[in-house]
């Protein structure tokens, strides 16, 4: 029926199961990487680029997944990463468990309606359970020490400095609006500059690009701007001419008329009060002769985007024609200077005056580009999560301590079901000890008395009782509310929902069909004869 080299996979065990242990043999790869004390991984990408990064967004992404049940486990990883920044590791590592699960039941018996039935039933009573566990919140967004300690728990698993969860949650505050429901994470921005160490990592109020200004005025304070998403140029004429020069005095003057237009421009804007003037294009030798004899910053901005964020952080109009400005369409921030950190330069315009500004930058600095891409990635996470908490300020217990009250309180209600969906509910509940047992793995803990312990703890009623991230304590049981260490309940939610649909998915799927690759040249691989002669070989 199909086409010559089609592939045609059907029954519990060619189809469902092959789709699980493609699932489980992912979920290996990234589980070492979970939590503070997670294992870095090495991949070189198609582009022969070296990543070396424990983040399991990057490491998904790098990886070029081709299995299609694995892959629907990437979008739903890729989906935490967008929508709530942390997390990501949480939805490979558990969706793994819970399919590896899912695959007992089937060698047990069970049918894949039973057990889909008994995981839609578990989730519901997992999200009726997480809404009784979160007691604790955010009382104030605007509070760095409460933002500061949330975040912290967040970056802990990145490969940064502890200082940076405070940069960020400074940064975030700062950018909040009166609303802090329509926070915009693009509003925290971040430049790279290499050299130095992460120690040298600080925030600036207003916008940082990575670039030069043109010219010899590299700082202005109080500065006027005027911002134009054209060049400044003499045009050039629709028709070529021959101009026919008899004496000096015509020689002289050639170039006269051009100059007196283009000063005439730089006036107005010299008079309109303008003192810095960026532009979105060409500035020619003559108007950068004329914008310096007026005293007029310049700077060249080729992205249409970096325009808009300049408008951003200066409250100026991108104009389309070169001319006087209207009060209304110039901006104004307290400092626009031109720095070299390391051989990089950058601008600022930076606004000193106010707590809140439009856009803040954090300038990162480390001594290669990989310690630079980890960093940025933590600050993208952090940014991410700050808004999960402006749009959800609810917090629940970290360090696995959630995950096991739920495993404990799902197994009791699995008690409660007389069909054979308790079966399921059981193995769900049972998936959650893979995130205490991860965690004490990665620091080095004894993992099963460990997982005993946490049972006995929580059962006598200390339901914060979690797994320890320091490796060297003699005690790997610790109060995760004393220890300050919570998660974002909104995080753990969208987290768990994205899990138990993808698993639900993957287990209604009874046949694979996958059509032959599309035909063509195949790609030229290494020279296998390279050290023969191309002639006596």
């Amino acid at each position: 029926m199909l086409k010559h080299g089609a592939e045609h996979h059907t029954g519990i065990q060619d189809a469902i199961i092959r789709n699980l242990e493609a699932c489980q043999q992912l979920t290996a790869i990234t589980r070492t990487s979970l939590g503070p004390n997670g294992m870095n991984k090495l991949i070189i990408n198609h582009l022969e680029q070296l990543i070396v990064t424990s983040d399991c967004a990057t490491i998904l992404k790098e990886m070029e997944v081709q299995h299609p049940a694995a892959k629907m486990l990437v979008l739903a990883a890729h989906m935490q990463e967008q929508e709530i920044g942390d997390g990501t590791n949480l939805v490979v590592t558990f969706g793994g468990e819970a399919l590896h699960q899912a695959e007992e039941l089937l060698r047990k018996g069970l049918k894949p309606a039973e057990i889909i039935s008994g995981y839609n039933l578990a989730h519901k009573k997992c999200l009726e359970i997480l809404e009784s566990l979160a007691t604790t919140s955010i009382n104030d967004v605007r509070n760095l020490d409460e933002v500061s300690g949330v975040l912290g728990v967040v970056l802990g698993s990145k490969n940064v400095l502890p200082s940076l969860a405070g940069i960020v949650a400074e940064a975030c505050i700062m950018c909040c609006p009166e609303n802090s429901g329509s926070f915009n994470v693009g509003n925290v921005r971040v430049a790279k500059a290499l050299g130095s160490g992460m120690s040298g990592t600080h925030l600036v109020q207003g916008l940082v690009m990575v670039g030069g200004v043109q010219g010899s005025i590299t700082k202005v304070q109080n500065a006027k701007v005027a911002v134009f998403s054209v060049g400044l140029d003499v045009e050039d004429t629709d028709t070529k001419g021959t101009i026919l020069i008899k004496d000096a005095d015509s020689l002289k003057t050639y170039n006269k008329s051009e100059e007196d237009a283009m000063e005439a421009i730089i006036k107005e804007l010299a008079d309109a009060g303008v003192t810095v003037a960026v532009f979105g294009s060409k500035i020619s030798e003559i108007a950068t002769h004329f914008l310096e004899r007026y005293q007029i910053m310049i700077c060249k901005i080729n992205s249409k985007f970096e325009l808009r964020r300049v408008c951003q952080a200066t409250g100026a109009t991108a104009m389309v024609r070169v001319g006087r400005p209207t009060p209304e369409e110039m901006g104004s921030v307290d400092l626009v200077e031109q720095k070299e950190l390391g051989q990089t330069p950058i601008v600022t315009f930076q606004n000193n005056s106010g707590d809140n500004n439009a856009v803040c930058t954090i300038v990162l600095r480390a001594s290669s580009n990989n310690i630079l891409a980890d960093q940025e990635r933590a600050i993208n996470d952090g940014v991410n999560v700050y808004r999960a908490l402006c749009r959800e300020p609810r917090l629940l217990p970290g360090g696995g301590a959630t995950e096991i009250q739920l495993a404990a309180q799902l197994a009791s209600y699995a008690d409660t079901l007389p069909g054979l969906e308790q079966y399921a509910i059981r193995a769900y509940a049972h998936a959650f000890e893979v995130i205490p047992r991860s965690l004490a793995h990665n620091a080095g803990h004894k993992t099963t008395e460990l997982i005993s312990d946490l049972y006995t703890a929580h059962a006598r009623g200390d339901t914060n009782s979690g797994v320890s991230t320091d490796a060297e304590t003699e005690e790997p049981i610790v109060d995760m509310a004393a220890a300050g260490i919570y998660d974002s309940y909104y995080a753990k939610m969208s987290a768990f929902t994205l899990v138990s649909n993808t698993c639900m998915d993957v287990l209604r799927v009874d046949q694979i069909i996958m059509s032959r690759p599309a035909g063509g040249p195949k790609m030229k691989g290494p020279n296998k004869n390279w050290d023969k002669d191309p002639v006596f070989g």
